[in-house]
């Protein structure tokens, strides 16, 4: 006769087996935490370190260095300072406020809001959490992207450092100023005839229910530092890249082409991301370009760059970003051409 032990009374067929996380553990075997991942990777840089240093001072990485750490110092305040706006906006600002502010016709709403980016001392780091919070706000998508592409463009430190880095050109300051505020209306106007509901993903936004206004307030900071900040990291380490192996020598033969001199810096504005507020001094510093091909880079670059389109995607979906960045890009280009023949 085989005795058993009794089950406690209650305990059912499952309370005698192995618990649940010992059975997973043997089961799974070796699992990895972070702490387990880093220490393994400072053994690593320990064990390597004279290659390291050998890599690290290297030229070429010397100038990958420099151009991330710039754009980085160089966006991160004023993407603080986007967070923080949009923080402001999702908690403290009434929905029916944005109904009352912009006209109810989007047609309307597209150059009011288009306007209204002259008053935001920011970037486009700054821009785009805003206008993913006038989206969760109720703004219509096209006022929203008006906004969006206008603000890092004709705010008043922008234009103020183009009046500083041309002296006695003041035409540069009005035709950026121009061609920046029609490409931007002419995209709003574009999406709002053309774009379609599921292109654009709702910007994702932390829930606040049963949260006091100041702790909202910071949740939402946290979260869109955390979601911005990443893709910035990414958008600056592609635009380091990038500088690096481009060889200078290319500029030089672009420049010699009216047309291809245009097409050169517009891309080159898309793959160096400087942050607007300084872009103006590079533009002064490629003398050997034509003024419209220098408005192009300046027009182009705060509203379509490596880290401008990581940060897209990260706030309104890939399938917003494949599409409206490319658009940009043409439109950007186009009212460049047209105002720089007018004015410059």
């Amino acid at each position: 006769m085989s005795i058993t032990k009794a089950a406690p009374p209650g305990a059912g067929p499952r309370d005698t087996e192995a618990p649940p996380d010992e059975a997973e553990g043997e089961e799974q075997g070796w699992q990895f935490s972070s702490p387990l991942v880093l220490t393994m990777l400072l053994i690593l840089m320990v064990a390597l370190q004279g290659p390291i240093r050998g890599a690290v001072s290297a030229p070429v990485m010397q100038s990958w260095m420099t151009v991330f750490v710039a754009v980085v110092v160089q966006a991160l305040p004023f993407l603080v300072l986007g967070v923080l706006l949009s923080a402001l906006l999702a908690v403290f600002v009434p929905p029916s406020f944005f109904v009352r502010a912009l006209p109810g016709r989007p047609a309307l709403a597209v150059p009011v809001a288009g306007m209204a980016g002259a008053i935001l001392p920011g970037c486009e780091c700054a821009s785009v959490p805003v206008a993913g919070a006038l989206v969760r706000r109720g703004v219509a998508p096209a006022a929203a992207l008006a906004f969006l592409l206008s603000a890092p463009a004709i705010n008043p430190i922008v234009l103020t450092a183009t009046a500083i880095a041309f002296p006695g050109e003041p035409e540069m300051v009005v035709a950026r100023f121009v061609a920046s505020l029609l490409a931007a209306c002419a995209m709003g106007w574009l999406w709002q005839r053309l774009g379609r509901t599921d292109w654009l993903r709702p910007p994702a936004h932390p829930s606040d229910e049963g949260l006091g206004k100041g702790a909202a307030f910071w949740s939402s900071v946290r979260h869109d530092v955390m979601h911005a900040g990443g893709f910035l990291v990414v958008g600056a380490m592609a635009a380091a890249t990038l500088k690096a192996v481009v060889p200078a020598s290319w500029l030089s033969l672009a420049a010699d082409n009216p047309v291809v001199s245009v097409l050169a810096l517009a891309v080159l504005a898309v793959l160096l991301s400087i942050c607007s507020e300084a872009d103006a001094f590079v533009a002064a510093s490629l003398t050997q370009f034509s003024l419209t091909a220098r408005l192009a880079f300046l027009v182009v670059g705060p509203m379509i760059d490596l880290k401008l389109f990581a940060m897209q995607t990260a706030t309104f979906g890939r399938s917003f970003a494949l599409r409206f960045a490319p658009a940009t890009f043409v439109m950007a280009v186009a009212s460049s051409v047209l105002v720089g023949a007018v004015l410059l």
